[in-house]
């Protein structure tokens, strides 16, 4: 159990800097609302794995993205996490 907790604590740390490091980038393509750091969530389950999570208005198809807009799903080995949100304006 420690060790489980450890890895985590590992992850989030590895992931924070990549965040940091890629915000910028990531933030710049179409559609990007936010970057965090969270739990990978696959089919709507949250997984025990850590990432960074790209927040996007909607999902669109690879596809139909210009190869400049596609968000990679890993950086540096850290998984990353397109997650959709839709709209984000600030509450009164």
């Amino acid at each position: 159990e420690e060790a489980g907790k450890a890895d985590v604590q590992a992850g989030m740390e590895k992931a924070r800097a990549v965040k940091e490091a890629y915000k910028h980038e990531l933030m710049s393509k179409a559609n990007v609302v936010g970057v965090g750091v969270g739990l990978l969530e696959r089919g709507g389950v949250r997984t025990q794995t850590v990432a960074v999570v790209v927040m996007v208005k909607q999902k669109v198809p690879r596809a139909q993205l210009p190869a400049d807009d596609i968000i990679p799903v890993e950086i540096e080995g850290v998984p990353v996490d397109v997650q959709e949100v839709g709209e984000i304006s600030a509450q009164r």
